[in-house]
């Protein structure tokens, strides 16, 4: 059974940061992301510390470890710290500021400067060696710690494939490690200097933990001169206490590696092939075959470690190519002629111990079988049940649709993720909202024909979408609509009344400028109409009653005055006369007198 490398996260997300955006997904050329909520975490089982994501995060939310801290530890407790400057250093430097690059490091407590293409030149020379012992072989170079970890992790068959020849990097810090050892009685450290963020993972591998304590980019470095206050140009010139011998200064570009090991670059040789970038290193790796004899330099990153992610982004890649070319001209001239009076020490050419190394397939764990009725699950929840919704757009960072499906099924990826599906949900939650609306909606495009119409509005005016293309005034009025197409009004809001279908309605009639199309949402008040008359018309007849009541009972309290006033009359005559006989029959006269007085005064 294959051991395992361990798991080493250089790479990781500040959650503050991470917006949502998936860009780091879309860029991973290994799709080492998970997305979770929202969020987007690297995965260190798969992430092989390329750093495309840093470099492309526009929210600055994918960070790398720092080690700049433990550095300046090593400084302050009177360690012997060693810097091995990567030489890709040239092209981040103007030329006076590459005559001054070694006084600055020094300043920053640094007691030996020197450049990595003095190892360079020794790890040319073995992955050269290893080459011409096997001329009929297949040899994939492995100075790019990126490429060694995309190999063992994604293409581990090709894995015996790799030159077993340490990187210039471990091959540096192990030489002055073991250089330096009798120079000092405190602990030496080696500090390596770069654009890389894999070497920082390269560092950490047991194997070369020997070699190398620290590693810093060049984005570290300037910002550790800018808390100094140091600047470059403003430093005394100073050489290195090394230089490197052959090509090695040309070790970082594309086809670098090759030329520093004195094989032959044509760059039309059937021999040797050299790629950079992702797409070129993949392609390379996969038609690789282990007798085909040729020899492989590739470079994760595009033209090479010039275009690293610690790089600062200040410039083109070729200016710095160019950079990297002109001081690797200038200083073969001076170290052959003043190399000596200017005090660089030339590195001992001879064969130095620890070039050696050794690569382990590291395979990713597969999983579970992915099924295709899973697969199919998932294209019928997203929408992509038919083969022809299977847009494979990329947007949501898959090469393929079925990709995708394989990621969500997974566990890596969300079904949110893809954008025409997020789309097309957004759209039906508008349809939704149109189709179970209560009230009419129609569309009209700038010939005032009809579009689209709800539900509500067939149904208002009792037609069928094969209306659709008619104008609108098969249905209705097209006057309103004519007032906002004419500029005349922008909204027109009205009450009318449409006798044709028994339809009494608030209109509300506007344009959309952008498209030159025309709405109109037409609310039914019919009922409500007819509710007002009848409260009109029962309001009326309540007055009519009660001015018809109010007559009766004067006609009535009329009567009954009349009928008072009569009865009074009748009685007064009945009393007269009764007074009259009560006097014919010879009453007492103090009686009838008395009895007249009493109906008198009543």
């Amino acid at each position: 059974m294959i051991e395992k490398n361990p798991v080493i996260q250089v790479v990781y997300t500040n959650k503050a940061h991470c917006r949502d955006c998936h860009r780091c997904l879309r860029v991973c050329p290994v799709k080492a992301i998970r997305l979770r909520d929202g969020q987007a975490y690297v995965v260190p089982e798969r992430c092989i510390a390329c750093g495309t994501c840093v470099r492309e995060c526009p929210q600055g939310a994918k960070q790398y470890i720092r080690e700049l801290d433990k550095v300046k530890g090593y400084i302050d407790s009177g360690d012997f710290v060693a810097v091995s400057l990567a030489p890709s250093f040239a092209g981040l430097c103007t030329p006076a500021e590459q005559k001054r690059i070694a006084g600055a490091l020094r300043r920053l407590g640094f007691r030996f400067v020197a450049e990595t293409a003095t190892g360079a030149y020794h790890s040319a020379a073995k992955t050269a060696e290893i080459a011409e012992a096997d001329p009929g072989g297949c040899h994939i170079c492995s100075a790019c710690p990126t490429v060694v970890s995309y190999v063992e992790k994604y293409q581990p068959e090709k894995a015996g494939l790799l030159v077993k020849a340490a990187s210039p990097m471990v091959a540096h810090g192990r030489h002055l490690k073991a250089m330096l050892k009798d120079r000092t009685d405190a602990a030496v450290r080696v500090v390596f200097i770069g654009p890389c963020i894999a070497k920082k993972a390269e560092a950490m591998r047991p194997e070369n933990v020997d070699a190398v304590d620290a590693v810093l980019t060049y984005e570290e470095m300037t910002e550790w001169f800018d808390e100094e206050g140091i600047k470059l140009i403003n430093c005394e010139e100073s050489r290195f206490d090394e230089s490197p011998e052959g090509e090695a200064r040309r070790y970082p570009l594309l086809g670098g590696s090759i030329k520093a090991s004195a094989m032959d670059t044509d760059i039309l040789s059937g021999d040797v092939v050299s790629a950079s970038g992702f797409e070129e290193v993949r392609d390379i790796i996969e038609s690789a075959r282990a007798d085909n004899g040729i020899i492989s330099e590739p470079m994760f990153c595009r033209q090479g470690c010039v275009n690293g992610p610690g790089m600062p982004k200040e410039g083109s890649v070729y200016e710095r190519r160019q950079r990297v070319l002109d001081y690797a001209a200038a200083e073969d001239g001076a170290c052959s002629s003043k190399n000596s009076a200017q005090g660089g020490k030339k590195s001992d050419s001879g064969p130095w111990p620890g070039l050696e190394t050794s690569f382990t397939p590291d395979p990713m764990e597969v999983g579970e079988a992915i099924t295709e009725e899973q697969i199919q699950l998932v294209f019928e929840s997203t929408g992509k049940a038919l083969p022809e919704d299977r847009l494979d757009c990329g947007a949501c960072g898959y090469d393929s649709c079925r990709d995708k499906a394989i990621a969500v099924i997974r566990g890596y990826a969300e079904p949110e993720m893809c954008m025409p599906y997020v789309k097309r949900l957004a759209e039906r939650r508008t349809d939704k909202i149109l189709e179970t609306s209560p009230n009419g909606i129609v569309m009209l495009d700038s010939n005032l024909r009809i579009i689209s119409m709800n539900p509500a509005f067939r149904s208002l005016f009792m037609c069928t979408e094969s209306l659709c293309g008619k104008h609108i005034s098969y249905l209705m009025d097209p006057e309103p609509f004519e007032q906002v197409a004419s500029g005349l009004h922008t909204q027109v809001t009205m009450t009318a009344n449409h006798t044709r279908y028994g339809l009494t309605c608030f209109q509300i009639i506007y344009a959309l400028p952008k498209d030159k199309q025309y709405v109109g949402i037409i609310v039914d008040v019919t009922r409500s109409q007819a509710n007002k008359q009848k409260l009109d018309q029962l309001r009326e007849k309540t007055i009519d009653q009660a001015r018809q009541l109010m007559e009766h009972q004067i006609r009535i309290a009329q009567t009954m005055a009349k009928l008072i006033g009569e009865s009074t009359a009748q009685g007064e005559a009945l009393v007269e006369k009764l007074v009259d006989l009560a006097g014919e029959g010879n009453v007492d006269d103090g009686g009838s007198s008395w009895m007249r007085d009493m109906y008198t005064t009543k």
